[in-house]
């Protein structure tokens, strides 16, 4: 291990005995748990892969800045950054060539943190659907020949962009089987979509996935502004240069329809992953490319805030998911640092 990475271990661990609950504005426990492992003893510290709920200390804070400080200090030159921003399709295209479906991972947590993907009635535990007297998808079959978009005759819809593989997508598919419920998913890698499309649970008639750049202004959508109930983006807006963020928040809210949800999850400030860059892999503050030319960037809940209400959207939660991930084999303890958000449109 680097002489800094050292140095950054021996303070994290001085650090474990001061670990608690995260509590949001109220002073409660959150609605969704972000897990529920909690060290409250030091000595338990590798018992366990993860550790839900820390708290950092100022010196742990002010340990990172430093080490993000270090580490941006060299920037990529300003002639070479537009490659990453306007070659972005070319670099995860080149990516899922390379790895195909190894990076596939079933987020099963999604219904744990984001019970708003189930459609109205499903039963939050067992994913099972509750008898209801609205039309089902067997109730529409003579519709769907006749549907002017995908999906068109569902009664709640769902909308993921950054798709990859499936990740989010397959595990929605197989909870809300049943129900009157259709999923759109977007990727801009031709190869991502492709793998999707291949997997055995994907289903024409509850999901569309497609090929679409949500940086692109122009780009149309195979359905109608105000007409999905929730829309969901997990580590896919950090993938995006920030001066494009807010346009791509602006114009994915216009799908939304009133009193519908914008769920997000993504890397957040001071994460382990951006610690450990190198110099010169900065593009700008906070933001920075991997060595395959993908761009990630690190976000506060205070930006998450400001980037969603100023497309109008309402917060619901915004939460910083602060963890421990322990490599028990190696006795190695890591801080891992996200960011979890709902906003509804009003």
């Amino acid at each position: 291990m680097h002489s800094s990475q050292c140095h950054y271990a021996a303070k994290l661990a001085k650090s474990l005995g001061k670990l608690c609950l995260r509590k949001n504005s109220t002073g409660n426990r959150p609605v969704a748990p972000l897990g529920s492992r909690i060290l409250t003893n030091p000595n338990d510290i590798y018992k366990h892969n993860m550790w839900d709920h820390v708290q950092w200390t100022e010196e742990d804070k002010e340990i990172a800045r430093l080490k993000t400080e270090e580490n941006s200090s060299e920037r990529v030159p300003l002639n070479e950054q537009v490659i990453f921003d306007r070659d972005a399709d070319k670099m995860w295209e080149k990516f899922y060539e390379t790895h195909h479906n190894k990076f596939f991972k079933n987020r099963q947590w999604l219904f744990a943190e984001f019970p708003e993907l189930l459609p109205l009635g499903q039963n939050r535990r067992t994913g099972t659907t509750q008898p209801s007297s609205e039309p089902t998808l067997e109730k529409h079959q003579d519709n769907i020949q006749t549907a002017s978009y995908p999906g068109e005759y569902a009664t709640f819809k769902i909308l993921e962009v950054g798709c990859g593989v499936g990740n989010s997508v397959f595990p929605i598919l197989k909870t809300i089987k049943g129900a009157d419920a259709f999923v759109y998913c977007c990727d801009f890698s031709l190869n991502a979509v492709e793998m999707v499309k291949a997997h055995p649970d994907y289903d024409t008639s509850m999901c569309h996935s497609f090929v679409h750049d949500i940086c692109e202004e122009a780009a149309p959508f195979p359905f109608p502004p105000r007409s999905v109930d929730a829309i969901l983006a997990v580590f896919v807006l950090s993938s995006i240069h920030p001066e494009r963020m807010q346009g791509v928040v602006n114009r994915l809210s216009t799908y939304l329809k009133h009193g519908g949800i914008f769920l997000f999850r993504d890397y957040g400030r001071y994460d382990l992953s951006q610690l450990r860059f190198k110099k010169g892999r900065c593009l700008s503050e906070n933001f920075y490319t991997r060595g395959d030319g993908t761009c990630v960037y690190y976000f506060t809940k205070e930006e998450v805030h400001n980037l969603f209400t100023n497309a109008g959207l309402e917060e619901v939660q915004n939460l910083e998911d602060q963890r421990l991930q322990v490599n028990r084999g190696k006795k190695v303890v890591m801080r891992r640092v996200w960011v979890q958000s709902k906003f509804r449109k009003t």
